[in-house]
């Protein structure tokens, strides 16, 4: 396994982050277990999840299955940099509450924290994200709240999730008014299919220190391929592999010459990107976990880097410098 600091921290996590969106939904408790087991036992030790996995308003089933499997022992909280996550909808249909919707006011910040924590059966979230910017709410207050966190040991570190790069900038400014330590890291969807964050967003990374933590890097399993073996479409995947049917051939051919799986070259890819700590891998099943294991021993050279553009050109050819002259 390789690590690597997260952004400016002295935090080491792996460079490939296990997310834990499928378990409850599409994997079962056992097989979550065996898949979290296994991820231990190879060395990935960075768990990535959120407060509404699992899709049952309010009851944050995925973060329940890891505090079972926590609760196991054998040393597995040690081991786990555990990362979860703030803004979305809580709610309970049973009884409404406006402050348990979206948002991220100190009130939805230290009862969600404390939920969080008691879901997952542990003392403190070593990363804990802003699932989203809250425009509704001063950065005062929720820093105010995250300091809090922090001092009670119940936060080590702070992140966030689909901030645009000004959203960052405005973040940091206001955590060095408070001489806190503010952002660690940004999670941010960064694929082959989808790289407008190249744009500002990583150059806003690099600049401020954060390490950067891409979902969904094979674009829901688009960049999969389609050939036998691979996942079977969802009717949003199959729209976007239709709006690229010009390029799959030539990235499934490229993929064949390097004797690789679609998804493992695709994982080498962003590991190969400036300022990236890694991809946030959602296995399913044992064999996707192994199989994303290898894009870690694919090193890709310049010239296949730049065939990989020339099929998945970025949002601008002089980006970050992408300006009108």
């Amino acid at each position: 396994m390789q690590y690597v600091h997260l952004g400016r921290t002295g935090l080491k996590v792996s460079r490939l982050c296990l997310g834990t969106m499928n378990f409850g939904p599409h994997a079962s408790e056992a097989d979550s277990f065996a898949i979290m087991d296994k991820a231990l036992e190879v060395g990935l030790n960075f768990f990535d999840t959120a407060d509404v996995y699992g899709w049952k308003r309010g009851e944050g089933v995925t973060e329940q299955i890891l505090g079972r499997w926590l609760a196991l022992g054998g040393a597995r909280r040690e081991r786990t940099v555990l990362a979860t996550k703030i803004f979305g909808d809580m709610e309970r249909p049973d009884r409404s509450d406006p402050n348990f919707a979206r948002g991220l006011s100190a009130r939805k910040i230290i009862l969600g924290c404390e939920n969080s924590l008691r879901r997952m059966q542990t003392d403190y979230i070593d990363l804990y994200q802003m699932h989203h910017v809250d425009r509704s709410c001063p950065w005062e207050e929720i820093w105010q709240a995250m300091e809090t966190l922090v001092a009670q040991g119940k936060v080590l570190y702070v992140g966030s999730s689909n901030f645009a790069a000004w959203n960052i900038a405005e973040a940091q400014a206001a955590a060095a008014a408070r001489n806190f330590l503010g952002l660690v890291c940004e999670q941010s969807r960064y694929s082959l299919q989808t790289r407008a964050i190249e744009l500002e967003v990583l150059p806003a990374c690099r600049h401020f220190g954060l390490g950067v933590i891409a979902y969904s890097p094979l674009a829901g399993g688009f960049l999969a391929g389609s050939g036998p073996g691979a996942r079977r479409d969802s009717e949003h995947v199959a729209k976007i592999r239709q709006a690229h049917a010009e390029q799959l051939p030539c990235w499934e051919e490229l993929c064949r010459q390097l004797g690789k799986d679609p998804a493992v070259v695709a994982l080498a890819w962003v590991l190969h990107q400036p300022g990236m700590t890694g991809p946030i891998i959602g296995p399913r099943t044992m064999e996707q976990l192994t199989s994303a294991m290898s894009a870690l021993e694919l090193s890709l050279d310049q010239a296949t880097l730049e065939n990989i553009d020339r099929i998945w050109p970025g949002p601008g050819g002089q980006a970050p410098e992408a300006y009108a002259w």
